[in-house]
């Protein structure tokens, strides 16, 4: 992965807003980023810019859960293991969505 000059300052932003840097084995191309126990993987783009290239999650064992459904209910899910969707997580995440989404567009960052 290649970071130019303009994806380490748009990085070191979030990281002034709470963000921390995770590193996922299976993405190496590509830049994690957790708060709150949740994480997201970003691609860089053009410009200096990221996008978001995996679906944000709950970390589960230092990995992106995915959230699912089953029997009624809702879960996050990473191989075998799995965690009940508490309305407690479930704000979590909501709330790194809306945070890494505001310090996307405001640090400039697609």
């Amino acid at each position: 992965m290649e970071l130019t000059e303009a994806h380490l300052r748009r990085l070191q932003r979030l990281l002034e807003e709470g963000f921390a840097p995770i590193s996922f084995p299976l993405f190496p191309a590509h830049v994690g980023i957790q708060k709150y126990g949740c994480a997201a993987v970003l691609e860089p783009a053009g410009e200096g810019r990221f996008r978001v290239a995996a679906q944000p999650g709950l970390l589960l064992e230092g990995n992106i859960s995915v959230l699912v459904e089953q029997g009624g209910e809702q879960w996050f899910v990473w191989k075998s293991r799995r965690v009940r969707a508490t309305a407690e997580r479930l704000g979590e995440l909501r709330r790194f969505r809306e945070e890494l989404q505001r310090g996307l567009e405001t640090a400039g960052i697609v």
